[in-house]
């Protein structure tokens, strides 16, 4: 049995990152959830309810922002652990101050925050607001959607894991800034 795995390009990170390429808002959502890890019939699976189909995943290999991998056998299954055994350290990435006086440098290492948290932290239940995130081009669309973010996860994950992410989160966003927008969980609780 031959299985398909579809992954992005260099130009689909690109995309999703700096909108370069102005993809369709409806490939752009496809886009966004390829990650190099499902099968065909697993993504085609989850997009169906979005009006995405085969010809989709086509136009995408057509405009080279993803490739195909096949492989002849599925791929070996990997172990998940339970939402509950995540921990901060499985997802806190050394932050260099240095590097994020730099604005791109900066936006590009709150895409990849959020993106990273929100899909180990909230999953699929996370989707809409990683389209938002795809959709940040600024330090200020980024600030608009961290209250948004930190009320995701305390709900999804609780206290501890919000206030660990929140002072991450404000650490990329205000750096050097003094004066902090109001926190949604106090530090005293």
């Amino acid at each position: 049995m031959r299985t398909t795995i579809y992954d992005k390009t260099d130009k689909g990170r690109e995309e999703i990152a700096t909108r370069k390429y102005q993809l369709a808002s409806r490939l752009r959502s496809l886009l966004v959830m390829i990650d190099g890890k499902q099968t065909e019939e697993e993504l085609l699976k989850k997009v169906s309810a979005l009006g995405l189909n085969q010809q989709s995943l086509q136009e995408l290999l057509d405009q080279e922002f993803i490739t195909a991998h096949l492989f002849s056998e599925p791929p070996v299954e990997v172990e998940i652990p339970e939402a509950s055994s995540i921990s901060v350290s499985d997802i806190d990435t050394p932050i260099n101050p240095a590097d994020l006086l730099d604005e791109s440098k900066r936006i590009q290492a709150l895409h990849i925050f959020f993106n990273e948290t929100i899909k180990s932290t909230l999953g699929l239940r996370g989707f809409t607001l990683q389209l938002k995130v795809e959709r940040a081009a600024t330090i200020d669309d980024f600030r608009a959607l961290r209250n948004t973010y930190i009320e995701a996860i305390l709900k999804a994950k609780g206290k501890e894991m919000a206030r660990s992410l929140r002072d991450r989160l404000d650490q990329l966003l205000f750096m050097g800034d003094a004066a902090f927008v109001d926190k949604i969980i106090p530090d005293d609780e």
